[in-house]
């Protein structure tokens, strides 16, 4: 896949890269092992003085990196702006609170005894070189919710983003260049996906994460275990949104429309199985079919669009090849399930999309729809919407409405998923962690696990 800036609304090629050479990869990671050494032993307020720099950078910086956002993958520029916000937030938090979740630890007075020692305690210390291998769906919030605890707890990252996002990459680098942070604390790598192997079996380099697909996460996996090096892995997604007979049926429909159509539908964490019970089922897809029918397709850079072109024809395709087989074995569309008439051909547009009659036999029953097309399921039960639920070779995230107390702590206490969200859809923030479990992915992001998982967790034992 070439390095390039190809408009997803029109397909038009913009700027295409060369790809770092063999002796420019060399380079960087001799760069980046020289930084590490000395960045390791800079102190928190250090380091938070930088991010809360960048953070600064970012927010002048929004609306100009919204529309390279917007240009690159298609999303909405409304939303661009909000994914540049979140970002800046996230510095922020971790800036204010990186010293507090990675404190020494100081076991009972008891147990210190216990062991025979004087003193001891837990002591966390940075890692070194982490490998960080991108998305292009959401390209600064996925790198900055890596960046920005990888950073504060004293390691160097190096980013190999996406090949159709490289001047949002490129402007990460500057930003964190601008920022203060010392040369190679943070380098991006325009590099194809057939080079990330010989980065992460250099020995320079000690860890690795992934979000992306399942199969680029084997292979990332697979590696970093032939060299035994930690990884942390957030994959696909295809969460349940389970609406059950207490829940505010109106309120819980028109977040279902947000909640499938964000980002152009194109969100691990997006809810894409739309569970019912059968008791306010009708209620439910009437307001729901209607909600998506409403959604403007259009130019991602008018303010007023909400749902933008996928961010590449391949994508379309694939999305194309999960309905028209839905379809031939049985599915009923209820709306969309076309390229819209007004860019038949021009970009790579789909429109909001609500099927239903779904059966085990398809492969949009266990496949991850990337796009703004929901699965519609009528349930008779609880105990029918958890199973339906859990019938899925992924565990993101999860969404259930209901107001009892009962059933709130049977779906948290039995849904296969890293995530619960009662009343609300899924979303990601710096203070709660994030990642799934099945083909999802392993580890955890964001919040102190998120900043621990490229950490050494030292033991620090004094005897007499």
């Amino acid at each position: 896949m070439p390095i390039a800036t190809v408009n997803p609304a029109n397909g038009e090629t913009l700027k295409t890269y060369d790809a770092l050479t063999d002796e420019e990869i060399k380079h960087r990671l001799l760069l980046a092992a020289g930084t590490f050494r000395t960045y390791r032993t800079t102190t928190f307020f250090e380091r938070a003085r930088l991010l809360q720099t960048a953070a600064d950078l970012l927010d002048a910086d929004r609306d100009d990196i919204a529309r390279v956002m917007t240009t690159e993958m298609g999303k909405p520029v409304v939303a661009a702006r909000a994914e540049a916000a979140k970002c800046a937030k996230a510095m922020r938090w971790y800036a204010e609170h990186a010293q507090e979740l990675l404190a020494d630890e100081h076991p009972s007075a008891r147990d210190v005894e216990d062991s025979g020692a004087v003193s001891a305690h837990v002591r966390y210390r940075p890692l070194g070189i982490v490998l960080a291998v991108m998305p292009w769906n959401f390209p600064l919030w996925q790198v900055v919710r890596f960046a920005a605890p990888a950073l504060m707890a004293g390691n160097v990252g190096l980013l190999k983003h996406a090949s159709n996002v490289p001047q949002t990459a490129l402007y990460l680098q500057d930003l964190f260049r601008r920022a203060g942070f010392p040369d190679g604390c943070f380098q991006t790598l325009l590099i194809g996906s057939r080079a990330v192997e010989g980065v992460l079996r250099d020995e320079r380099v000690v860890a690795a994460t992934l979000t992306g697909s399942e199969p680029a996460g084997r292979s990332v996996a697979s590696i970093a275990g032939d060299e035994v090096k930690k990884t942390v892995l957030e994959l696909g997604g295809s969460d349940p949104f389970v609406v059950l007979p207490s829940a505010d049926v109106a309120k819980a429909a028109k977040v279902a429309v947000t909640a499938r159509a964000q980002n152009n539908g194109q969100s691990c964490i997006a809810a894409k199985r739309f569970i019912v019970h059968t008791d306010v089922y009708d209620e439910f897809a009437e307001l729901f079919v209607s909600g998506m029918r409403a959604l403007r397709v259009g130019d991602p850079m008018d303010e007023s669009t909400d749902v933008g072109p996928l961010a590449s024809e391949q994508g379309r395709a694939d999305l194309e090849e999960l309905v028209d087989d839905a379809v031939e074995c049985g599915a009923t569309v209820l709306c969309g399930g076309q390229r819209p008439e007004a860019y038949a051909k021009s970009g790579w547009y789909y429109e909001p999309t609500v099927i239903t009659d779904i059966t085990q036999d398809m492969r949009i029953h266990r496949e991850e729809t990337f796009g703004p097309v929901a699965t519609l399921y009528r349930v008779g039960d609880l105990d029918e919407a958890v199973a339906l639920a859990n019938d899925s070779p992924f565990g993101l995230s999860s969404n259930v409405w209901t107001h009892d107390a009962a059933e709130i702590d049977r779906f948290a206490r039995d849904i296969e998923a890293g995530g619960v969200y009662v009343n609300g859809m899924t979303a990601s923030h710096p203070a709660f962690p994030f990642g799934g479990i099945k083909r999802s992915g392993y580890g955890r992001e964001l919040s102190a696990h998120g900043i621990r998982e490229f950490c050494n967790i030292t033991t620090v034992w004094v005897g007499a």
